[in-house]
């Protein structure tokens, strides 16, 4: 599960490519299902209930902040209407700890993808009650966008916070940090780009740890003394959730690794 710059950028200077917005009423695009279906995912559909104020929030929001996934390179330019730093998010939840840190770091793009559509309108209504200008949201799967719309050497920073711990060692298989996605973001990352990814699940950190320290292009930065695990960024916040495990004693591991 996820938990998940003050906008300098006036809306009239933020002009999305006509191309990239999508109506939340349309179908969805993408390969057909069968083919979609036929990987492992490592999440699942469950049926949401989406609040007036989201279902709100999609309308309002949605034509400017709402792309479209396509099975080609993105144009962030285009997306965002500036020239700026892109952070890739994976699975955001509702969207706290997301609009937060876009809001304290204004400088840069944060691109988001989440399935759930009420964690999607969520943070739709922080958006706008934050008047945010630095957030796309792609309601798609990460996987397909990292393999499809982001070239190698795209992105600036990635980041995956809570991710399903999928607790049952039958379904650890399904648990997002593997190999081969962290290949992936690995060769999306520009020289000195980031991941970061952190977690309230011991064994899961430590698989964390045990996958992405193998990752050749990927080192730690992590002090000795911390055994391969990151000082919490000041960038991200103790969410509600976060808060709520703390007091019950739960621990909250971050990794920070950086592209060589």
């Amino acid at each position: 599960m996820t938990s998940p710059t003050p906008a300098t950028e006036m809306a009239s200077d933020m002009t999305t490519d006509s191309s990239n917005t999508i109506d939340p009423a349309a179908p969805r695009k993408g390969p057909p299902p069968d083919v979609y279906l036929r990987t492992v995912k490592s999440y699942v559909l469950r049926a949401g209930r989406t609040t007036i104020g989201q279902a709100k929030a999609y309308e309002t929001y949605g034509p400017t902040h709402l792309l479209n996934y396509t099975p080609q390179a993105l144009d962030t330019e285009a997306a965002f209407g500036r020239v700026a730093p892109v952070i890739l998010e994976i699975g955001f939840g509702m969207g706290e700890a997301t609009a937060h840190i876009a809001k304290v770091r204004p400088q840069d793009n944060f691109l988001c993808c989440e399935v759930h559509e009420a964690g999607v309108g969520a943070l739709l209504k922080r958006i706008g009650e934050h008047t945010l200008h630095n957030i796309r949201i792609l309601r798609h799967d990460a996987v397909e966008v990292i393999d499809h719309m982001l070239p190698e050497g795209s992105l600036d920073g990635v980041h995956i916070f809570f991710p399903d711990p999928w607790h049952k060692t039958k379904h650890n298989k399904r648990r997002l940090i593997q190999a081969a996605l962290v290949k992936k973001l690995a060769l999306r990352l520009k020289p000195s780009g980031y991941l970061h990814c952190a977690t309230d699940w011991q064994p899961y950190a430590e698989q964390m740890l045990e996958v992405i320290g193998a990752e050749p292009l990927l080192r730690n930065t992590a002090t000795p003394e911390r055994q391969g695990f990151a000082e919490q960024p000041d960038y991200r916040p103790l969410t509600k959730f976060e808060n709520r495990g703390l007091k019950l004693g739960h621990g909250v591991w971050d990794l920070v690794f950086q592209r060589v």
